[in-house]
């Protein structure tokens, strides 16, 4: 098996959803474009990228929405050394089609009193909706690891809750870890790095907004 010494997620840089919550009302989630802060931001990102892989080859997944196809663009990765695929799996959580503004800040405080893994959006998803579907990816991405040839990087350019719950699968967190989290901000990157042991361990921790509240012996 050919696993990757590196596993980068990277969440998009700004969309005009991220600037203005009322556009949601007017545009689908899906369709939302970057800022030009949000290009900004990926762009700066890309250097960074670009810095770390090299000249090694990468295995890339994008989220089909437009802001994370706009913001890998922004990476300027050299094509002769990409192989990008879109994954559907890694889109956002699904929140319902045409929102409305003040309801989706009062569903909001419900998930934030609720509890953001279990809390399920009218016409939408839960985090655990979304845990499920990431982790049928995962199963699909380490079936990929068994091609000798596999490359040696993998870049999957997602979003905030997609990359925690990634992570949260991939380490067997439990969901009071996952709950206690913060999202990362826009175009920012985690990297899961091989070590010499063929343990895999996550460059940098997500910022921690409260301590773990478990409920047994698992936390």
């Amino acid at each position: 098996m050919a696993r990757p010494r590196r596993i980068v997620l990277v969440r998009h840089g700004e969309s005009v959803g991220n600037a203005d919550d009322s556009v949601y009302e007017r545009e689908p989630d899906h369709a939302l474009a970057l800022t030009e802060k949000g290009w900004r931001q990926a762009e700066e990102t890309g250097k960074r990228i670009r810095e770390v892989l090299g000249n090694e080859r990468v295995s890339v997944y994008v989220s089909p929405y437009r802001r994370t196809h706009e913001t890998f663009r922004a990476f300027h990765l050299d094509p002769g050394k990409v192989r990008v695929r879109e994954e559907p799996r890694l889109r956002e959580q699904d929140w319902g089609n045409w929102q409305d503004r003040d309801d989706v800040r009062l569903q909001k405080a419900y998930r934030d009193a609720y509890g953001h893994f279990f809390y399920r959006f009218a016409q939408g998803e839960s985090g655990a909706d979304v845990y499920d579907r990431v982790g049928g990816f995962l199963e699909s991405l380490f079936r990929s690891f068994e091609a000798p040839d596999h490359p040696p990087n993998v870049l999957l350019v997602t979003h905030g809750l997609a990359m925690r719950l990634f992570c949260m699968r991939w380490f067997h967190w439990t969901v009071a870890e996952f709950e206690s989290l913060s999202n990362p901000g826009n175009a920012e990157v985690r990297m899961l790095v091989l070590g010499e042991d063929g343990k895999y361990t996550l460059d940098r921790p997500f910022e921690r907004w409260r301590d773990p509240e478990p409920y047994g012996v698992t936390g």
